[in-house]
């Protein structure tokens, strides 16, 4: 019956307003089932102290775990007020301890001022000791001294056990969240930083397509030039096509720089790295290397298969850019390490491979070091082409780059990456795994709740059971006296019983009766021997109908032995 009447207070709770207003910004699903746990766990504890029959009034603590399902799901609303009369109601009633635990670890672990969490934690444990000394005679164990004790067994388990659970567990939330915080910036920024060296890349090979078509452009506009020179006299029809081919040639070629000088400046590649028609072939290729041997660096070239003058000029120079940049960060960072670089030109892909070992020392660091950002670089012009790219350290300590270019590029669309996220697109946090992984993290933490919250109820029942049962209950303690008016059955209860030898010791000796006596009761408990040679007795008479009318006092000789040392 207790059991329903705190389910019907709990729906009525939650059908007010004042509930759905407090909770607006939860689901109530969540509230609803955070709440019935903690009512749930309450009434567990109220329970199994209940059943072993040590409570004069358990009544009274079901209304106030009805009272406490009320004012938990407000706590976020307002945390202090709750938490401070959670603790005031458990200290008048045990089996709140379990909903005040709850609250107070939702209000350490939302709280972020660690000073006003520590005063807000030192009151409750403070008010739920105070309350409960307060309640010990009624209702609580019978006594101030041991409700202090229920309060000190109640403190750490309904306080400050959950509130140092709540402090740990929302410390390390804010900590995860910075840590998150900070790694999707330093992604971002990342991400950032390789598209703009996607873009300096693309400036790059706008430049060189400027050479490459320009030169073109410029080869068909003086072509066009003396084909009109020779068409002057000769056939002035066909020189006005001429003049039209050289003037499209000429808008063509203006057009294109401006259309490139967009991307960038034109003129990155110049001067003593300007790219030419040689670049890229194995003379190129092996004139790099010579460098890096003038330099000091250990470079060794394995070249297989024919030489690249015959590749398309993008195939060439890509080469060249993945060779070069390679042996760049070579010079930065593993000056002392041997290099291998490989040039495999097969029927359809040209593989570039250039692996370092790992230096023999601790690298001294570069004065010049770069933006990091020249393999992201190299991966676009490698992609841009429908080839693959990849870049890691080795398990020896080294590093391997190794790209693979279509020997003939063609239109062929260009292949995506798999799992890179498209140029212009922010990637999607908790995308993919993301949502599971959170909700596998959620039920661990819900189940390690519910499990702490189990023990610390199981520990508020021990303790309340201990301090129930080490207390002094009304009906313990020495049997009440015999008085007048008691039937003879409770005084018989009260342990007067008739003895013969004390009847005996009276006969004689003791006083008129009562009138109306039927009867009298000479206990063996009331025969005290006050000073030697008297022996003070109890009579106990009844009436007719068995009720007690008299209890008289009196003091008859007594007999005492002589001991043998004493007989002449």
């Amino acid at each position: 019956m207790p059991r329903r009447l705190s389910v019907s207070i709990l729906v009525s709770v939650v059908r007010t307003s004042l509930f759905r207003r407090s909770v607006l910004s939860r689901p109530p699903v969540r509230v609803a089932a955070g709440t019935a746990a903690a009512v749930l766990a309450g009434l567990g504890v109220w329970a199994a102290v209940a059943e072993i029959g040590i409570l004069s009034r358990p009544y009274p603590q079901l209304a106030a775990l009805a009272a406490a399902a009320v004012l938990h799901p407000l706590r976020r609303r307002f945390p202090e007020a709750v938490l401070l009369l959670l603790a005031a109601l458990t200290g008048l009633a045990f089996c709140v301890g379990p909903v005040t635990a709850a609250a107070a670890y939702t209000v350490a672990r939302r709280t972020v001022r660690a000073r006003q969490r520590a005063r807000l934690l030192v009151a409750a444990a403070a008010v739920v000791v105070a309350g409960a000394t307060a309640a010990g005679p009624w209702p609580g164990p019978g006594s101030a001294p041991y409700g202090l004790a229920l309060g000190l067994v109640l403190m750490p388990t309904a306080v400050i056990v959950p509130g140092l659970a709540g402090t740990v567990h929302g410390q390390q939330r804010r900590l995860v969240r910075a840590l998150r915080e900070r790694g999707d910036a330093a992604e971002r920024a990342r991400r950032s930083a390789d598209s703009e060296a996607r873009t300096q890349e693309r400036s790059r090979i706008a430049a060189e397509m400027h050479d490459l078509v320009g030169h073109r452009l410029s080869l068909v506009s003086l072509h066009a030039g003396g084909l009109e020179l020779a068409l002057e006299r000769a056939d002035p029809e066909l020189r006005e096509e001429a003049v039209l081919v050289r003037r499209t040639t000429r808008d063509a070629m203006r057009e294109l720089r401006q259309a490139l000088g967009v991307l960038g400046p034109l003129g990155r590649d110049t001067g003593p790295e300007a790219l030419t028609d040689a670049t890229g072939t194995r003379a190129d290729i092996e004139s790099l290397v010579a460098e890096s041997r003038a330099g000091g660096v250990a470079v060794r070239l394995d070249w297989t298969g024919p030489d690249l003058d015959a590749r398309p000029a993008p195939v060439r120079r890509a080469v060249h850019r993945v060779v070069r940049e390679s042996l760049t960060n070579v010079h930065r960072y593993a000056s002392a390490a041997h290099v291998t670089v490989t040039v495999v030109h097969g029927e359809g892909t040209v593989r570039v491979t250039v692996r370092n070992g790992a230096p023999p020392g601790p690298a001294a660091p570069a004065a010049d070091i770069g933006t990091g950002r020249g393999l992201a670089g190299l991966r676009e012009r490698v992609e841009l082409l429908g080839g693959t790219f990849d870049a890691a350290p080795l398990p020896s300590g080294g590093f391997r780059v190794d790209a693979a270019v279509p020997a003939e590029p063609g239109d062929a669309p260009v292949p995506r990456r798999p799992g890179a996220v498209p140029e212009g697109a922010d990637e999607a946090p908790g995308a993919g795994g993301g949502a599971d992984v959170s909700g596998r993290t959620g039920a661990a933490q819900t189940l390690a709740l519910a499990l702490g919250l189990g023990a610390l109820s199981v520990l508020m029942a021990l303790g309340t059971l201990f301090v129930y049962a080490t207390a002094p209950h009304r009906h313990a303690g020495p049997r009440p006296l015999p008085r007048v008016g008691m039937t003879y059955g409770e005084v018989a209860a009260a342990g007067v019983q008739d003895n013969k030898a004390v009847r005996a010791a009276a006969t004689g000796h003791e006083p008129p009766r009562p009138a109306g006596t039927a009867g009298c009761v000479y206990p063996f408990n009331g025969a005290t021997e006050t000073r030697p040679g008297a022996l003070t007795i109890a009579r106990y008479c009844f009436d007719a109908s068995q009720r007690l009318i008299a209890i008289d006092r009196f003091t008859v000789p007594s007999v005492r032995d002589a001991t043998p040392w004493e007989i002449p």
